[in-house]
């Protein structure tokens, strides 16, 4: 199957796009995209923006998210990140810029908009790449996941020095596979108001992705 993906990873995903789970699942998605027309999230040429933005090479931080905001307008294919004219900013991505300003001293940006770290080498991965409007985890359960764990399984397998930001026990569970003596692996309850309480505030994961990267001779992150 020919993906329209970043030159480095489909070389190294060429295998998973041949199997038949992907070619399910695609044929799901374009489904969906057609039976729903403007209603699927994000664009069909954003599915892969986390990837196009940040080459397998490239990649120094990993941030793991669930599936796409489902808000219309929101999501642009980099997790918890939204397009620049969205106000409010969702909530978890509030919390993530308290925390920002709290570990690094840096106040919050005017806009959601997270490119600019794609663009440093975090990798902004969601579980689940599309959704439908207004329904949450509507395309859980369709190839979505096993596609992200060979992502994940690919950067394990032929990548080390990279830091895990691990947000919530489903990141976590997607990031077992990734050798932490040869990694860093910075674990939290997820920034969503319903856990950020329990320990994501005050968990300063900037600053301990960006004292990692230092020690392993990397350039730090600009947050």
């Amino acid at each position: 199957m020919d993906v329209k993906i970043e030159s480095s990873w489909k070389r190294e995903l060429a295998d998973e796009f041949g199997k038949d789970y992907f070619h399910s699942l695609i044929k799901f998605v374009k489904s969906e995209y057609a039976s729903h027309p403007n209603c699927i999230f994000p664009k069909g040429d954003e599915i892969f923006k986390a990837f196009d933005s940040c080459p397998f090479e490239n990649v120094k931080v990993v941030v793991l998210g669930q599936d796409p905001y489902p808000t219309r307008g929101h999501a642009h294919g980099l997790c918890f990140s939204v397009e620049p004219d969205v106000r409010p900013l969702p909530k978890s991505l509030n919390n993530i810029y308290k925390e920002l300003e709290t570990d690094m001293g840096i106040s919050p940006r005017d806009n959601g908009d997270l490119r600019h770290w794609a663009e440093q080498g975090v990798f902004m991965l969601n579980s689940v790449l599309t959704v439908r409007e207004g329904e949450a985890n509507s395309h859980a359960k369709k190839g979505w996941e096993r596609f992200t764990d060979a992502v994940i399984g690919k950067l394990a397998e032929k990548s080390e020095g990279i830091v895990y930001v691990l947000w919530g026990s489903k990141a976590q569970e997607k990031g077992r596979v990734v050798n932490a003596s040869k990694n860093k692996i910075i674990t939290s309850p997820h920034p969503s108001p319903l856990s950020s309480y329990r320990g994501f505030f005050g968990s300063k994961p900037f600053s301990q992705a960006n004292e990692y990267l230092k020690s392993v001779g990397k350039e730090e992150i600009k947050w």
